[in-house]
């Protein structure tokens, strides 16, 4: 009888899930572990535990065997079943709304406190992969209206990146500026949570609406084959 592999590897976000022998076949709503805190590195990807193994590998880790349509054959990024059908809806809005002209590919949401970290690290990850990305730290001008020009960012991005962080939890939960761009982003239902050095535990915890949803995560995989998944996701053929 397959047996839950919550105890060891968790049920943090999608992938997870698909990735347990006992749960993969589930239907309904996806349920995450509650680990409050687990090793890994910064962007490059999982730590090793202290037993010398890794918690989990890059790309090609247990469940990612399949491609969405829109990944070219070429392409080496491997996603789970439970990817592709999150990911999906939002492709579908990227390709409705491929006429629409000077759209930004993601608009970046994330805490003040992260601007010059974890923030400015995921922009310029994306940006060198040729993704437009609507940042606060270049795309307010000093002295301009913060919220009038996160209003207008919204509106002329294709897809909304949450990047979820410890600094982004107290944020929301001070309803702060981060917390008035997720509301915004959560009526559009066009957003993709990254959590980062926190779970999804704790984000249910601030904001239920958010935690529900499936999403990345670096405990998983590097985020530099998450900005590779973001990229094609919004990446249109000529």
């Amino acid at each position: 009888m397959a047996r839950c592999t919550a105890p060891v590897n968790g049920h943090r976000t999608a992938s997870a899930e698909a990735a347990c022998p006992a749960c993969s076949s589930r239907s309904g709503y996806r349920s995450y572990s509650s680990y409050s805190s687990y090793p890994y590195s910064s962007f490059g990807g999982s730590s090793a535990n202290s037993s010398g193994g890794s918690r989990r590998s890059s790309g090609g880790g247990s469940g990612r065997t399949t491609k969405p349509r829109w990944s070219r054959a070429s392409s080496p990024v491997m996603y789970t079943p439970s990817e592709v059908r999150t990911l999906t809806p939002i492709r579908e809005s990227v390709e409705e709304r491929a006429s629409v002209p000077d759209l930004r590919d993601t608009f970046l949401c994330h805490a003040w406190d992260d601007r010059k970290g974890a923030a400015k690290e995921l922009h310029d990850l994306l940006v060198s992969k040729d993704v437009s990305v609507w940042f606060s730290e270049k795309d307010v001008l000093l002295g301009s209206s913060l919220l009038r020009e996160i209003d207008k960012g919204l509106a002329r991005s294709r897809v909304g990146i949450v990047l979820v962080t410890p600094a982004f939890l107290r944020r929301v939960n001070a309803e702060g500026i981060a917390d008035k761009e997720l509301s915004a982003l959560l009526a559009r239902d066009l957003l993709v949570p990254i959590v980062h050095y926190t779970t999804y535990e704790a984000l249910r915890e601030v904001s239920p609406l958010l935690g529900s949803r499936s999403g990345l995560s670096t405990a998983e995989e590097p985020m530099t084959e998450i900005v590779a998944k973001l990229a094609e996701l919004v990446t249109l053929e000529d």
